[in-house]
This record gives structure tokens, C-alpha cells and sequence, in this order.
């Protein structure tokens, strides 16, 4: 599904399932807490790499996973 969002056109399913298995292992590592709210950070990350031209699901969602774990960790 495409939706418009301002000049830029986006796949919400791809940035859709790459944030549902990036905040699934988040969430079961414990990084992240096990609610039903979104992780605004996480979500960012997966939205700024994919208008970077990064459109495959699981790079973004294992990208996202390690830049949220390495800026935990500083």
C-alpha cells in the first residue's frame, strides 16, 4: 500500500513489518517495554533508513536493532 506523505510516497507495509519484527525481538529482549504503544525512537530510525533508500524489511528491522541497542548502550 502506498500512501503519500507530503512530496515523498512510502510503503507502509515494508516500514509496517520491519517495525513489527524490530520492536518483537526488542520487546523480547527487554529493551523495549511489552506494551501496545509504539517505540517512537525505533520507528524513526526505520522511517529515516528507509527514505535513505533502504526497502528491505528485515535490513531495516536489523539495522534498527542495532543502532537502538548501540545508543542504549551509550
Amino acid at each position: 500500500m502506498l500512501v503519500e506523505r507530503g512530496l515523498q510516497i512510502m510503503n507502509v507495509e515494508v516500514v509496517g513489518d520491519a517495525y513489527a519484527i524490530a520492536s518483537n525481538y526488542l520487546r523480547r529482549t527487554g529493551a523495549i517495554p511489552q506494551t501496545l504503544a509504539a517505540d517512537d525512537r525505533l520507528l524513526e530510525l526505520i522511517v529515516q533508513m528507509f527514505h535513505r533508500g533502504e526497502y528491505n524489511k528485515i535490513r531495516l528491522a536489523n539495522k534498527a536493532i542495532a543502532q537502538f541497542e548501540a545508543a542504549e548502550l551509550s
